[in-house]
């Protein structure tokens, strides 16, 4: 996927081509986390579609629960919620900061005369 450690620094269009695919990658892991949040709140709490939303959101940035959960199956369901949110949470940072770490050690490597070409 990236330039190995002998060749030329990837282009400018080729580095946001990069940076825009994994914003991309990063909002659809977002996404799949959400709605699998929206789902165990919804099936397993019994709360409605924007109180599910609210509370799967409100995990997954990290801000804790806002309502309190009515059964036992919907507490275990948020206590797995919440310690997967936190393992997506480093997976999406990877996930977008890939491109631009890989550009800066890549720079460190090459040679000054390989910038100019």
């Amino acid at each position: 996927m990236f330039e190995r450690k002998h060749e030329k620094l990837a282009s400018l269009s080729v580095f946001i081509i990069r940076m825009v695919w994994s914003v991309v990658m990063a909002v659809l892991l977002i996404a799949v986390a959400l709605f699998m949040g929206i789902m165990g709140y919804h099936c397993l709490a019994g709360f409605d579609w924007i109180n599910s939303i609210l509370e799967a959101s409100m995990i997954l940035g990290g801000m804790g629960p806002v309502s309190v959960l009515p059964n036992e199956a919907a507490k275990l369901f948020a206590s797995g919620y919440a310690l997967f949110s936190g393992l997506i949470f480093i997976a999406i940072m990877g996930v977008i900061l890939a491109p631009l770490t890989h550009r800066m050690l890549h720079a460190f490597h090459i040679n000054q005369s390989d910038l100019s070409e």
